[in-house]
C-alpha cells in the first residue's frame, strides 16, 4: 500500500543523496505514522455508519478500492446514459435500491459531471424518498494545491468525513485533524 511506497521512496532518495539519508528516513516514518492514524480514523468513522447505510453511490466507480478497504458497498453510475433505454433502466434500478435501503445521501465528485446523480435525487423524490447530495468527494483529483484537501492526507480525511457524516456516522465536522475547510451547505 501507500505505506510501502513511502518507505521505498525514502530509501531510494537516501541512496541517491546519502548526506540526507536520516532526514528522508525520519520524514518517511512521520508520514507513515500520519497514514496509520488516518487509516484508524477512517475505520472508526466509517464503521459508525449504520450497517444498512454503508453504501457509497457516486457518479463513477473510482471508489471500489476504498470500499473494499473499509467495508463500504460502492455503486457507481458511470457509463449509464439517461438518453438510452438501458441507461434509464439502470438509473431506475439504482433508484429502487436507494428507496429500498433508505439511503439518505449520494455523492458528487469534483472531476465528474453531476447530471446522473441529480437524476437519482429526482427519481428518489418521485417515489417519496428524500435522498440528498451528501457532499463533493475527491476521486480523480485532489483539492486545490496549497490547501489541506490538496494533499493525499487531506483528500482522504475530507472524503471519509464527508461520507461518514452524510450517511449517519460519527465524524468531527472539520475532520481528523480539524484542518478541513468548513463544509459548504449542500444544494
Amino acid at each position: 500500500g501507500w505505506m510501502d511506497a513511502v518507505k521505498v521512496v525514502a530509501r531510494s532518495l537516501g541512496e541517491v543523496d546519502t548526506a540526507n539519508t536520516a532526514y528522508y528516513q525520519q520524514n518517511a516514518e512521520r508520514y507513515v505514522a500520519q497514514l496509520a492514524k488516518l487509516d484508524d480514523y477512517a475505520r472508526q468513522a466509517l464503521s459508525s455508519i449504520p450497517k444498512d447505510r454503508r453504501v457509497l453511490i457516486t457518479a463513477h466507480d473510482a471508489f471500489n478500492y476504498f470500499g473494499r478497504a473499509y467495508g463500504i458497498d460502492v455503486r457507481g453510475i458511470q457509463g449509464i446514459s439517461t438518453e438510452s433505454e438501458a441507461g434509464v433502466a439502470d438509473i431506475n434500478k439504482l433508484v429502487d435500491f436507494l428507496v429500498e435501503r433508505k439511503i439518505p445521501a449520494i455523492f458528487v465528485e469534483s472531476s465528474v459531471s453531476d447530471r446522473n446523480i441529480k437524476a437519482l435525487v429526482e427519481g428518489g423524490k418521485s417515489r417519496g424518498h428524500a435522498v440528498r447530495i451528501g457532499g463533493q468527494l475527491f476521486s480523480d483529483a485532489m483539492g486545490k494545491p496549497g490547501t489541506y484537501e490538496g494533499t493525499y492526507l487531506g483528500m482522504i480525511d475530507h472524503n471519509v468525513t464527508t461520507i461518514a457524516r452524510a450517511l449517519g456516522g460519527q465524524a468531527p465536522e472539520r475532520g481528523l485533524n480539524g484542518k478541513l475547510a468548513a463544509p459548504k451547505e449542500a444544494k
